[in-house]
């Protein structure tokens, strides 16, 4: 099996949040190859002034109390945004799965955020939001976000033993973020701001 590389960012200060945010990990997802932006680290576009990266960890401020971030480049840069960085064990981009399996070592609070580095307006109440849905469903795993009818599965909170199952569901071949979350028994929440779920991956620089 190959080995997953942590990094810790030095100097940070420890989280402040709130016990409920205590109880709540962050995981920010930027480990992705980037073929819809040139193959850039679309973590690092800019976008009204400001890396991608940036925004979404502001957002997530008071909603968890640890941050990680998924990367697979420019850790040095990530980790400045981060409690820690973690590289995926599998080798070849294989996808926000990979991430997430990656991550699931350094994860010790009941429940995991995943959010994406492309989506800089997320909800600042996403986290409560998902985590009352899993409270209201003892029999889910995992809870994602809904607006609009269309389902965005990797805004999504997670009960953190169901991690230990990812592993043979990517052995086995699996990839696709909707088919483990079907087989966890996943919820969905519905949100109304559809500018919230903003995905930027064009790769035209800072834009609306």
């Amino acid at each position: 099996m190959v080995d997953c590389n942590y990094s810790t960012a030095a100097g940070r200060e420890e989280p402040l949040g709130e016990k409920k945010a205590q109880s709540l990990t962050g995981l920010i997802l930027a480990g992705g190859a980037g073929q819809r932006v040139g193959n850039r680290d679309k973590g690092l576009l800019s976008w009204r002034g400001a890396p991608l990266i940036e925004h979404v960890r502001e957002r997530l401020n008071g909603q968890v109390g640890t941050v990680l971030i998924s990367c697979n480049r420019n850790a040095g840069v990530y980790a400045g945004y981060a409690d820690q960085v973690v590289s995926d064990c599998r080798p070849g981009f294989q996808g926000p799965l990979a991430g997430i399996e990656s991550a699931a070592g350094l994860v010790s609070s009941p429940m995991l955020l995943v959010v994406p580095c492309d989506t800089p307006l997320l909800p600042i109440d996403l986290g409560r939001r998902l985590v009352a849905a899993l409270q209201a469903s003892p029999r889910a795993d995992i809870a994602h976000a809904r607006c609009g009818g269309r389902n965005h599965y990797l805004c999504a909170a997670l009960r953190t033993e169901c991690l230990t199952r990812l592993g043979e569901f990517m052995d086995g071949g699996g990839r696709a973020v909707r088919d483990w979350f079907a087989a966890r028994q996943a919820v969905c929440v519905d949100f109304n701001d559809p500018v919230a779920f903003l995905n930027i991956n064009t790769g035209t620089g800072d834009q609306p």
